[in-house]
C-alpha cells in the first residue's frame, strides 16, 4: 500500500495568529471599498468628508438710529409753596384739596377787618400830610415874597423852605403807607401764584397765621420733568444738550420718548433740554433733564419712567443676527459665501440695536452671508448653499 504523508501540524498560538491576520485584512478590504463608493458622483470634498450645508442671507445696507433707555422720576416743572404775606385768622378755604388751580385763582381767604383799619389809618395820615403840605406852601410863598422886598430875614426864609421840604416828605411817607396797607388788604386774598395741583392744607380754618406761615403747595404740572442720569461715557448727547440750551445756531435739540412704568410709551414727545455741566463723582453721571407736555395730567409727579433718547444717526449700514459673529484670529469676523466657497471676513462691530449687530466696515450691501452653518467653517472650504433666506436676516428696515 502506497503511504500517506502525514498531516502538517501547527501550535495553537500559531493558529490563532493566522486567524487573527486573516479578519484585519477582510476589515480593510471592506474600508477601501466602502470609501470608493462615497467618493463616486463628486458629493465629497477633500478629504473624503462631506461638503457643508450653509444658509445665507444677502446683505443690505440702512439707516440705524442708536436709542438707549436711562431710569428717571418725574417731577412737577415747578412746585412753588403758598405762603401767607399778612398776619390774621385764616377764615375760609376756598378750594378742594388736590384739584388743579388755575393761577390767579382764590385759595384762602385771612380775616380782613384788621388790613381795612389800617388802610383808613393810612389814607387819614396821608390827608394830614396834605394839609401840612398845603400849609407849608403858603407859608413859603408868603415868606419868600417878603424877602424880596427884605422885609425878613435870610434865616426866616430858608426856615419856611425847610418846612415845604419836609412837609412834602412827609406826604411821600404817607403815600407810601397808604401803598402798602392796601398791599396789605390784598394779600388777605390768597391766590395761586401759578397753575397745577394742590396738596392739603397745612393749617385748618380758624387758625391764626403769621407772615410767611405755609398754607399749601402748588405743582405745576404742565410741562412735566423728568430728571435722569446719564452715564460719563454719552458725551456727544451732553454736548448736544449744552448747545440747545444756550441756544447755539449749530446746537439741534435731542427728542425723547417717555416709557410708563408699564412699558407703555407716552404719547407727547419730548426734548432733552439740560444736562449739568459738571460730573457727579460719587455716581460716575451727568444729571439731565427732560421735558414732555402734560395738558391731561397723565403723568404724575414721583412716578417712575424710562427717557429714551437718540444717541446716534447712522447711515447706511448693516445690521445683522448677533450669533453669526464668531472670533477670529484677528478680531471679529463672519463668513461670506463666493464661488460655492466659505471666506471670512473681518468686520468692525458698531453698536447693537435691538438685538441685532451694527456692522461698521467689512460687509457690502449684496454679501451673502452665512447666517446657518457658521459654527464649523474653515476659511476657504467649499460649501452647499441649502437655502437662501433674501435679505430678511441682514436687515429689513431702519430701525428703532
Amino acid at each position: 500500500m502506497p503511504s500517506q504523508a502525514a498531516p502538517l501540524y501547527y501550535p495553537k498560538s500559531l493558529r490563532n495568529a493566522l486567524l487573527f491576520s486573516l479578519i484585519v485584512a477582510g476589515l480593510v478590504a471592506c474600508s477601501s471599498e466602502d470609501n470608493e463608493a462615497s467618493g463616486e458622483g463628486g458629493g465629497g470634498s477633500e478629504g473624503g468628508q462631506p461638503t457643508p450645508g450653509v444658509t445665507v442671507a444677502t446683505v443690505e445696507t440702512q439707516n440705524v438710529e442708536v436709542r438707549q433707555d436711562y431710569a428717571g422720576r418725574a417731577q412737577g416743572a415747578r412746585e412753588v409753596e403758598v405762603r401767607a404775606r399778612v398776619q390774621g385768622i385764616l377764615e375760609e378755604r376756598l378750594y378742594q384739596e388736590g384739584q388743579l388751580v388755575e393761577e390767579g385763582e382764590s385759595l384762602f381767604r385771612i380775616d380782613q377787618k384788621p388790613s381795612e383799619a389800617m388802610v383808613g389809618s393810612a389814607r387819614a395820615e396821608q390827608r394830614v400830610a396834605e394839609a401840612d403840605l398845603r400849609q407849608a406852601e403858603r407859608e413859603w410863598n408868603r415868606i419868600s415874597s417878603l424877602y424880596e422886598r427884605n422885609a425878613v430875614s435870610e434865616r426866616d426864609r430858608d426856615t419856611a423852605q425847610s418846612d415845604l421840604e419836609l412837609a412834602e416828605a412827609n406826604l411821600a411817607v404817607a403815600q407810601a403807607a397808604v401803598i402798602q396797607s392796601e398791599l396789605d388788604l390784598g394779600y388777605t386774598d390768597v391766590q395761586a401764584p401759578v397753575s397745577g395741583v394742590t396738596s392739603l392744607e397745612d393749617l385748618p380754618e380758624g387758625s391764626l397765621v403769621e407772615v410767611g406761615t405755609l398754607l399749601t403747595t402748588i405743582v405745576q404740572q404742565d410741562p412735566i420733568h423728568v430728571r435722569f442720569a446719564l452715564p460719563e461715557d454719552d458725551a456727544s448727547i451732553q454736548r448736544t444738550a449744552r448747545r440747545a440750551m444756550t441756544g447755539d445756531e449749530e446746537g439741534q435739540s435731542i427728542s425723547a420718548i417717555l416709557i410708563r412704568a408699564d412699558g407703555s410709551t407716552y404719547d407727547q414727545e419730548g426734548e432733552v433740554d439740560f444736562t449739568a455741566s459738571t460730573l457727579d463723582s460719587r455716581t460716575g453721571s451727568v444729571s439731565a433733564r427732560a421735558v414732555f407736555p402734560n395738558e391731561e395730567s397723565d403723568i404724575i409727579p414721583g412716578q417712575f419712567v424710562r427717557v429714551r433718547v437718540t444717541l446716534q444717526d447712522l447711515k447706511d449700514v448693516v445690521t445683522i443676527p448677533e450669533d453669526v459673529v464668531s472670533e477670529g484670529a484677528e478680531g471679529a469676523q463672519v463668513f461670506i459665501v463666493e464661488d460655492n466657497k466659505a471666506i471670512a471676513r473681518q468686520v468692525e462691530l458698531g453698536p447693537v440695536v435691538d438685538g441685532r449687530q451694527v456692522i461698521l466696515e467689512g460687509l457690502s450691501e449684496g454679501d451673502k452671508l452665512v447666517v446657518n452653518g457658521h459654527v464649523s467653517l474653515q476659511n476657504g472650504v467649499d460649501v452647499d448653499v441649502t437655502d437662501d433666506e433674501g435679505a430678511s436676516d441682514s436687515g429689513d428696515g431702519e430701525s428703532n
